[in-house]
């Protein structure tokens, strides 16, 4: 998909489910929790650049719907000719299946 720059979008699911992981890790740990944010920040921001460089979801076949781990994340996001979406934040323990989160 090139080297160009894209900007990266937040769909509302996503963020929705970023203010609530970070909430959460906040009540045990506001430490952590800025950590974890600086961490998840960081990682989509650098799809701006490098698009390709996360997986492609093991759950679909669908080369444009990949992942980056971040501990203990799936940062899920969708690349198009413009942008990188993220499609949201899912805990890697949980069923990507029972989520539903790309078909919001």
């Amino acid at each position: 998909m090139g080297s160009r720059y894209r900007r990266v979008d937040w769909t509302a699911g996503a963020s929705r489910e970023l203010h609530a992981v970070i909430n959460f890790v906040a009540d045990e740990s506001p430490e952590a929790a800025i950590r974890l944010l600086d961490d998840i920040l960081g990682s989509a921001d650098s799809l701006r650049s490098m698009p390709d460089r996360g997986r492609i979801v093991p759950e679909r076949d669908d080369p444009t719907v990949r992942e980056l781990l971040v501990e203990p994340y799936r940062l899920l996001y969708n690349i198009t000719e413009s942008a990188v979406v993220i499609l949201g934040l899912l805990h890697q323990r949980r069923d990507f299946d029972r989520w539903g989160g790309l078909d919001r």
